[in-house]
C-alpha cells in the first residue's frame, strides 16, 4: 500500500505559475509510475500528467501539454508538477497518483490517489 500526501496548491492569478508536491510512502517509490489528475467542479476527474519510473518518458494531457512539467526525485520519494501559464479552466483539485506498474500513460493505469489539492486560477 501506498500513501501519497499533495501540496502546494493555492490561489493564483492567470498567467502565473505553481509547483505541486507529492510524497509518497509505504512501498518502493522507485519502481512505479507516478502521475497526477484533476477534478474541477461538476466534472469527471480527468488524466493530467504521469511519468515513468526512472523519469525518462512523460505523458501529457493536450490541455497541458507545454505548459505543466511533470518531475519525480527517486531519492525524495517525490513526484512534482510545475504548472506555469496558468489558466482559469486549470482551476481544480489536483490529485496525486501511483501507477501500478512501472509506466503509466493515463488515468487507467493508476492504483492509489493521494486526498487531493486545490488550485484556484483567478482571472
Amino acid at each position: 500500500q501506498v500513501q501519497l500526501v499533495e501540496s502546494g496548491g493555492g490561489l493564483v492569478q492567470a498567467g502565473g505559475s505553481l509547483r505541486l508536491s507529492c510524497a509518497a510512502s509505504g512501498r518502493s517509490f522507485s519502481s512505479y509510475a507516478m502521475g497526477w489528475s484533476r477534478q474541477a467542479p461538476g466534472k469527471e476527474r480527468e488524466f493530467v500528467a504521469a511519468i515513468r519510473w526512472n523519469g525518462g518518458s512523460t505523458y501529457y494531457a493536450d490541455s497541458v501539454k507545454g505548459r505543466f512539467t511533470i518531475s519525480r526525485d527517486n531519492a525524495k520519494n517525490t513526484v512534482y508538477l510545475q504548472m506555469n501559464s496558468l489558466k482559469p479552466e486549470d482551476t481544480a483539485v489536483y490529485f496525486c497518483a501511483a501507477g501500478t506498474r512501472f509506466i503509466a500513460t493515463s488515468q487507467a493505469d493508476f492504483g492509489s490517489w493521494g486526498q487531493g489539492t486545490q488550485v484556484t486560477v483567478s482571472s
